[in-house]
């Protein structure tokens, strides 16, 4: 990084060398989690630890200790601005196309906070199945493909239908929708973001009904709006996807950033 950047990259605690992140261009058998700081905290640390574990644990077979992983969050965050936006992945130094084996690493990026953007957003409905959907990967080049050819035929970005019809996520987002009374969330395989987590939780104390039920494009006309939420933010406004326009909905917006701002920040 810039010297007079105030945001770092490391690796296991210390600065990141040229040496450290060159096999990383190569490297898409890792895994991350996105985090928005705000004043030094996070929201939903715990689902950000519990994405890490889990995730090392299926594609490495171990773990870094949830201890670990927060001493070196703090020593990331120790000299940095108060907000910001901060990555941390986790890979092999083993690399790609090999059986070896050996520790995971912990590469962790800071960066300028971020809010996502204003939307209201128009989605491409693409047919895409992503591999091992729950589980955050780096090296995934459909959803940037995908997002591209979105815009190139006039959307803002894409959304997923699997093998089934039904709508799953979009490139960087979860979806949830409104019927005017219910939140309702896909039934398909996708990755149950950390907002997401952190957004239905919430609404369960605020006891606010929620539904997991298959959404297809025939199901479109007839629901009360649609949003996208990822780590920058609890909901964006999606006003078309495909051929089908969706109604704005000011009360189901406030909703999800009111259950969502409900979840305290907690330190690393």
């Amino acid at each position: 990084m810039n010297q007079d950047s105030p945001y770092i990259v490391q690796v296991n605690g210390r600065t990141a060398t040229a040496g450290d992140l060159a096999p990383l261009a190569f490297a898409g058998h890792a895994h991350f989690t996105a985090i928005q700081i705000r004043g030094g905290r996070a929201r939903g640390l715990d689902l950000h630890l519990e994405r890490l574990r889990s995730a090392s644990a299926e594609l490495f077979g171990r773990a870094l200790p949830d201890d670990l992983v927060r001493s070196r969050l703090r020593t990331a965050l120790r000299d940095g601005p108060a907000d910001l936006s901060l990555t941390a992945t986790v890979y092999s130094s083993a690399g790609e196309f090999t059986a070896a084996d050996a520790d995971p690493a912990l590469l962790v990026r800071t960066g300028p906070a971020s809010s996502g953007p204003a939307g209201p957003l128009a989605l491409a409905a693409v047919r895409h199945d992503r591999f091992q959907p729950h589980i955050k990967h780096v090296g995934e080049p459909a959803k940037t493909h995908l997002l591209r050819r979105a815009v190139a035929d006039g959307f803002d970005d894409a959304a997923f239908l699997d093998g089934e019809g039904r709508f799953s996520e979009a490139t960087i987002w979860n979806l949830a929708f409104w019927d005017g009374t219910s939140v309702l969330w896909p039934r398909a395989g996708l990755l149950t973001g950390t907002t997401m987590g952190i957004v239905r939780r919430q609404l369960d104390r605020l006891g606010v009904a929620q539904r997991t039920v298959a959404i297809t494009p025939d199901d479109l006309p007839g629901l009360a709006g649609a949003v996208v939420m990822n780590s920058w933010t609890p909901g964006v406004p999606v006003h078309r996807i495909g051929a089908a326009e969706l109604p704005a909905a000011p009360p189901f917006l406030e909703l999800l950033h009111r259950a969502y701002a409900a979840e305290p920040l907690t330190a690393p």
